[in-house]
C-alpha cells in the first residue's frame, strides 16, 4: 500500500468554474487528472489532498466532485484549503459522504491517520503576513487566525504522537500535509514552524502555490523538507509521499 499527495485539484463537474484562465496547463485538466491518477494508484493505495478541492460553495455541492474522486482507484484523504468554501464540520461531512456511499473519502482536519511507514498529521496552515493590504481589507484578526491554525495543528500532531505510541512504533515519522505553505518567497508562519519542531516533524508537503514550474520540488528550511505539491506543478499526476 503506497501513499501519494496531490493538492488544489479545483474540481468543477458542473463545468460552472473554468480553470483554463488561470493557463493553459489547466486545459481539460480533470481528464488529466483521471488519467494521470489512475496510472499510478492503486485499490489499496491512499492518496492525501490537502485542499482546494471543489468550488462548490455547500456541502450539496460538491456531491458530483465527491463522485468523480469515489470513481479513483484508492482512498482519498482530505485536507481543507482556502478555496473549499463547502467545508463544514467533520461529523457533518463524514455523515454526508456515507449517505452518499463515498467509501473511499475520510478527512484530515483536527486528527491524524497511521500508516505502514509514517503518521499522516496536518491542517490548513496560514498564508497572509499581518500588515498586508489583502489582510487589512478583509479586517483580519491575524494573531487570531495564526493562533486557531496553530491550536488545530497542535491537536492533529497530539493524535499523531498518541497513535504512534499505540502502535509501539515510537520512531515513524509524523509528516505534515498543508494547504498553505508555511515559509514561502519571504513569507514565514513562524508559530507553526516552531510548533513542527516541537514535534519532530522534519517533512511538510503543501499546495496553494502555482504557475512555478521552474522552481525546486523540494526545499528545506530550519531542517523541515518543504515539498510543493500542487496539481499543476504536478502535471497532475499524484506524487509518491516520500519519507526522505
Amino acid at each position: 500500500m503506497s501513499l501519494f499527495v496531490i493538492a488544489d485539484l479545483h474540481l468543477s463537474s458542473n463545468g460552472q468554474k473554468s480553470m483554463e484562465v488561470f493557463g493553459p496547463a489547466w486545459k481539460s485538466y480533470m481528464k488529466k487528472i483521471r488519467r494521470n491518477w489512475t496510472a499510478v494508484v492503486g485499490p489499496g493505495d491512499t492518496v492525501v489532498i490537502p485542499g482546494d478541492i471543489s468550488w462548490g460553495l455547500r456541502l450539496a455541492d460538491v456531491l458530483g466532485d465527491f463522485l468523480f474522486l469515489e470513481e479513483l482507484p484508492g482512498k482519498k484523504l482530505l485536507g481543507k484549503g482556502n478555496h473549499d468554501f463547502w467545508w463544514t464540520g467533520v461529523q457533518k461531512m463524514t455523515r454526508f459522504t456515507e449517505d452518499h456511499g463515498l467509501r473511499s473519502i475520510s478527512f484530515l482536519h483536527n486528527n491524524a491517520y497511521l500508516f505502514e511507514g509514517c503518521v499522516v498529521a496536518g491542517s490548513r496552515g496560514w498564508f497572509m503576513e499581518e500588515n498586508t493590504p489583502e489582510a487589512v481589507a478583509q479586517l483580519l484578526d491575524h494573531g487570531k487566525m495564526v493562533n486557531r491554525e496553530r491550536l488545530r495543528l497542535k491537536m492533529s500532531l497530539d493524535e499523531a504522537v498518541r497513535l504512534r505510541q499505540q502502535s509501539g512504533r515510537g520512531e515513524l515519522p509524523i509528516l505534515v500535509f498543508m494547504h498553505f505553505p508555511p515559509v514561502w518567497n519571504g513569507f514565514l508562519c513562524r508559530e507553526l514552524i516552531d510548533l513542527m519542531h516541537e514535534y519532530g516533524v522534519q517533512t511538510c508537503y503543501f499546495g496553494h502555490i502555482h504557475g512555478v514550474s521552474r522552481t525546486p520540488s523540494v526545499t528545506e528550511f530550519e531542517g523541515i523538507r518543504m515539498v510543493l505539491c500542487s496539481a499543476d506543478y504536478l502535471k497532475f499526476a499524484p506524487r509518491p509521499v516520500m519519507l526522505f
